[in-house]
């Protein structure tokens, strides 16, 4: 007998983010005649909670919003608190971020990768399962995994709701003896991320070719993450302050979850609003020319081209962004310094901010209004999973015609989980999340 090879892993706990799912969908000879994904989330209230709060604690409490990524909440809200207080933190400041939010991308990535796409493509039931067939794979999708969550710890005190940043910079400075040990650790691990987007464009992923409109941050000088205009497939390019000239959220009758759609012409123009999609498959669609040579590379032996219509192929450029976060990270952490000091001063004042950054699922726009003492007189946080809720339903129209309405609700329910799974949303994490309800008529 073959000898057994123990794998023993260690599984972070996702009992689920945050709402639960239900997919309802009515038939009638053969065609799809109606389609509601819905989700019941109960109400967070945040934008609420940070009203009459000071603007120093506003980075401790979004960065609850979400767990896997605190990171992005923080970062888009201290590039509001600045602009509204005319803060210029400087270039050590926005170096050391763009390595923090690397740091977010990778663990994200890697973790909905290995526990939650990847099963769902090699026929496996959890990540439990994944790891007996595949011990290697799901060993390197951890590894990267915890170096993402180191990397966050070096900047933000600790890898779940970090602390370390504030506005006009962050409050303490890594020594060079800590980034020197981090970055031999990145580089070492630069062969893991090449061979996760060779593993991941080898997985035999659903066909599909859909039309979709693309929604990102764009840099004139490099890979998007905190900074940028907001750009579309449809040729939109605005600032970050005319979001809401564009694009509008609203509520629909069977879910409590806000939906956004895009206005080409503007909100107050008479014409119907597009779903839309944000997050890795979009950044890639249109900032693929960003994108530095070696990782251009890796992309091009993986047999996988961008531009990319297939929705089902967001599991690569998952592994396009680790690969590249890590190259970032190890770029920015090789000129690294001891500043004077970690951070500017800020003197609060009344205004209004606005802060826009890339989070791992997409575009994350905030809006602050504050009073002469720095006080929270408004919020507003449009996060990603919202933005991308339309064009789930949108895609989920599109999938499950093509995919076969005839088939068993069984195989329906495991084909719409993984069609939503590829946007990664802040709903349940389960392997088994989706709630599917069919009406034959």
């Amino acid at each position: 007998m073959a000898e057994q090879k123990e794998v023993r892993i260690h599984v972070p706990v996702l009992t689920r983010v945050e709402g639960e799912g239900a997919l309802d969908l009515r038939v009638r000879d053969g065609t799809l005649d109606g389609l509601a994904l819905r989700i019941f989330e109960p109400p967070r209230l945040f934008e609420k909670f940070l009203e009459g709060r000071e603007y120093r604690e506003v980075l401790d409490i979004v960065a609850r919003i979400c767990g896997i990524c605190p990171v992005a909440y923080q970062m888009s809200a201290v590039h509001a608190i600045e602009a509204a207080f005319d803060v210029q933190p400087g270039e050590w400041v926005r170096a050391l971020r763009r390595v923090l939010y690397c740091g977010e991308w990778i663990e994200s990535h890697a973790l909905h990768i290995h526990l939650l796409a990847a099963p769902d493509f090699l026929g496996a039931e959890n990540v439990i399962e994944l790891a007996a067939r595949y011990p290697d794979e799901v060993r390197r999708g951890l590894r990267l995994q915890d170096l993402g969550n180191r990397i966050i710890r070096l900047l933000g005190g600790r890898s779940v709701h970090p602390v370390g940043v504030c506005a006009g910079g962050f409050f303490r400075a890594p020594t060079p003896l800590e980034v020197t040990a981090l970055l031999a650790e990145l580089r070492a691990a630069l062969p893991d991320a090449e061979a996760l987007v060779a593993w991941t464009a080898s997985l035999e992923l659903p066909a599909s070719d859909q039309f979709f409109l693309s929604v990102v941050l764009q840099h004139p000088d490099e890979y998007p993450m905190n900074e940028g205009r907001l750009v579309s497939s449809d040729g939109l390019e605005i600032a970050i302050e005319d979001y809401g000239g564009h694009f509008q959220e609203l509520h629909v009758p069977h879910s409590t979850a806000l939906h956004s759609l895009h206005f080409p012409s503007g909100t107050g123009a008479e014409q119907i609003g597009q779903p839309y999609l944000v997050g890795p498959l979009a950044r890639l669609n249109l900032n693929w020319d960003r994108l530095p040579p070696a990782v251009q590379d890796v992309v091009t032996r993986s047999g996988v081209q961008f531009p990319n219509r297939n929705m089902f192929h967001s599991i690569v450029a998952r592994a396009v962004e680790i690969h590249y976060a890590l190259l970032e990270a190890v770029r920015i952490l090789e000129e690294y310094r001891l500043p004077e000091s970690p951070a500017v001063a800020v003197t609060p004042r009344a205004g209004v901010g606005y802060g826009c950054t890339e989070a791992p699922r997409g575009v994350l726009w905030h809006r602050y209004a504050f009073d002469d003492n720095g006080g929270v007189v408004e919020a507003t946080i449009v996060p990603p999973t919202s933005q991308n809720q339309a064009r789930i339903e949108q895609d989920l129209r599109l999938a499950l015609e093509a995919y076969g309405l005839g088939r068993p609700d069984e195989e329906l329910r495991r084909f719409s989980e993984t069609v939503i799974r590829n946007y990664d949303p802040c709903i349940s994490c389960a392997t088994h999340f989706l709630r599917l309800h069919v009406h034959r008529g």
